[in-house]
């Protein structure tokens, strides 16, 4: 009797692992969002992921958000790679798509990136990343940002909600003081 029961645990367990996995639809979307009031410094307070081997406390290279500007309609996220002897920016520029506050845009290598502004009181902002490398596989990438740290702890909670629903792992935040020095003469 208990091998009769073995694949009907499977089946079990697989939809509901299959239900766990959120659709972008899914997502909300933060409505009357205003673009223009986001520019400028954020801070990362909270990071998740739905892979934990995405972002390693160990890996000497580290990414962060150093800010966001806009332009024409556009997003655009200036991010900097830093590690020993390493400093690179990168600019990551995301177009409307569909709803207010819903962006994509494509990656070096043939990725896509979906971006939501999920909800922001422009001091605050919860933004969902959907990340598809040229491969195919997808990463989604939850992130509580804020203007100055700590942040505010009612959007704190906000965010280990969504973190809770959409079963994604924490990962490790990486802020910068400054951007990339100059280079030695």
């Amino acid at each position: 009797m208990a091998l009769a029961r073995g694949p009907l645990l499977l089946l079990t367990l697989g939809l509901g692992l299959a239900s766990a996995q959120r659709t972008p639809e899914e997502v909300p979307v933060q409505p009357g969002f205003d673009a223009r009031k986001v520019e400028g410094r954020w801070l990362t307070a909270q990071l998740a992921a739905s892979q934990a081997r995405l972002v390693s406390p160990a890996d000497p290279l580290r990414m962060a958000l150093h800010s966001i500007r806009t332009r024409d309609g556009d997003l655009e996220f200036v991010l900097f790679w830093r590690g020993e002897g390493v400093c690179k920016g990168v600019n990551v520029t995301v177009h409307p798509a569909g709803l207010q506050g819903q962006y994509q845009g494509s990656l070096e290598g043939g990725g896509r990136i979906l971006v939501h502004i999920v909800s922001t009181d422009y001091s605050s902002l919860i933004l969902y990343v959907r990340v598809e490398d040229g491969g195919g596989e997808v990463t989604n990438l939850w992130a509580l940002l804020a203007r100055r740290m700590p942040g505010d702890p009612e959007w704190l909670g906000r965010y280990l909600r969504y973190v809770r629903e959409f079963h994604l792992q924490t990962a490790p935040v990486f802020n910068l003081d400054a951007q990339c020095p100059p280079p030695k003469a």
